[in-house]
């Protein structure tokens, strides 16, 4: 791997393990502020709003200057949304705040990989990232448990600063806190990511027209982009299972601690061990896929996610934590080892058709999609009184079904088009033997 390579892990690291204790000390504030079910179950698809509504800019932005600078303000960005929540704004519209720093860093995180690195270890860059980001979900829920937990908030609580007078007096508003400091840390190694020597496309005003023009003209543009995506024949399949597969399991995250409370009578802290198990179960398949995983082979991967819909099923089934956890780490193992390939084949065709910050975007646009149209269906049904086993019988079967379709229509480009998906296959093997 070339120089840099690691640091951008380390900055993904801290970043996204901030973002998961984040969630889980966010689902804690609003439960210790009287907030209703549907509010928290709210959380989901509000981080991904701005994932939506700022996709057709954000990859531009990305393509506008070095991403190691683009990654430093997106964690400032978040940095305002924790001091949102502390200062007394809602935490649905804070956390709303954190998404929109997160939806501004996702396309220079991954985009800089293309630029960084040649097709042939594009996989296994997305193995590391990926793992490490799965790694980061594990421990960031782990210990945004911890921090909103009896005995680790009592002792940050009990710090006394002398003539300053803090609003701090909760234990999620505490383990905010905290995690200003690790957006912090993940701030400081953007700082030391090199400039990959990428050509830069800027976004700047002219003698005739406003820069507010030319943000608006790139809405054309970015449809433009997200139409040539799934026009390709390889780029349509990989963008729907990755759009399916990240719609379902962000929603799943909160419906596993809605459903960890009443079938195993769990609290938070409790709960957000068994997220960390599921994405146990992630890392190692995003670990074996990274080693055994070739780009042209993701196609063939789609059943794994015909399995990973119908295993969701039998959680309804379960109501011991012995069984559980062992479960967890296979559902989250076929997961893992299916997005791996999916996600670098997605950026491969999305890469040489418009560049990496476009194609991510248009990547992210249509998965948070997904998740926001997901969650805010969830959070509706929460309200009208949906039981959490009830949603996971509506989603194990929306997993299934759709991996099914997603293959047949796979089974069909191979029929009718065959020759376009042999080409794109070909390229594919050749760009990830160099």
């Amino acid at each position: 791997m070339k120089r840099g390579f690691y640091t951008i892990m380390a900055a993904q690291f801290f970043s996204s393990l901030a973002d998961n204790a984040l969630f889980v000390a966010a689902v804690e504030l609003i439960k210790a502020n009287g907030g209703q079910e549907w509010q928290r179950a709210a959380l989901v698809p509000m981080f991904a709003l701005f994932y939506v509504v700022l996709a057709p800019f954000v990859g531009a932005f990305a393509d506008s200057r070095p991403k190691g600078q683009v990654m430093f303000l997106s964690n400032g960005i978040k940095v305002l949304g924790c001091l949102m929540m502390l200062f007394g704004s809602h935490p649905l519209l804070s956390y709303a705040i954190v998404g929109l720093g997160a939806a501004a860093y996702s396309p220079a995180k991954y985009g800089i990989l293309t630029e960084l690195l040649p097709a042939s270890l594009l996989v296994k860059a997305n193995g590391w990232i990926e793992g490490l980001t799965i790694a980061s979900i594990i421990l960031g829920v782990l210990l945004g448990g911890q921090l909103v937990g009896a005995h680790i908030s009592g002792f940050l609580l009990g710090f006394d600063f002398p003539w300053i007078d803090t609003p701090i007096d909760t234990p999620p508003e505490a383990a905010i806190t905290v995690l200003v400091g690790l957006y912090g840390l993940a701030a400081w190694f953007n700082t030391r990511i090199p400039d990959t020597g990428a050509p830069l496309i800027p976004l700047k005003a002219d003698a005739e027209h406003s820069l507010l023009y030319h943000l608006l003209a790139l809405a054309p543009d970015f449809w433009h982009c997200n139409q040539r995506l799934w026009r390709d024949k390889l780029g349509q399949i990989s963008l729907a299972t990755t759009t399916l597969f990240w719609g379902a399991s962000g929603n799943l995250r909160y419906i596993v601690l809605a459903w960890s409370a009443v079938a195993l009578g769990y609290s938070t802290t409790q709960a957000s061990a068994l997220v960390g198990v599921i994405a146990v179960g992630t890392a190692a398949g995003a670990v074996m896929a990274s080693m055994r995983s070739r780009l042209s082979d993701a196609p063939r991967l789609m059943n794994l996610g015909i399995a990973m819909g119908l295993l969701v099923l039998v959680m309804n089934f379960i109501d011991n934590v012995w069984v559980a956890a062992p479960f967890f780490v296979l559902l989250g193992g076929l997961g893992g080892f299916l997005v791996v390939p999916m996600n670098a084949l997605l950026q491969h065709r999305g890469h040489n058709l418009m560049g990496a910050g476009r194609s991510i975007a248009v990547q992210n646009f249509n998965e948070q999609a997904c998740i926001l149209a997901l969650g805010g269906l969830y959070a509706m049904a929460s309200a009208a009184g949906l039981s959490a086993f009830n949603a996971i019988v509506c989603f194990g079967v929306f997993v299934a079904g759709n991996m099914w379709l997603i293959k047949r229509w796979h089974q069909s480009n191979c029929k009718h088009h065959a020759q376009e998906v042999e080409r794109l296959l070909d390229i594919a093997r050749q760009d990830a033997s160099h």
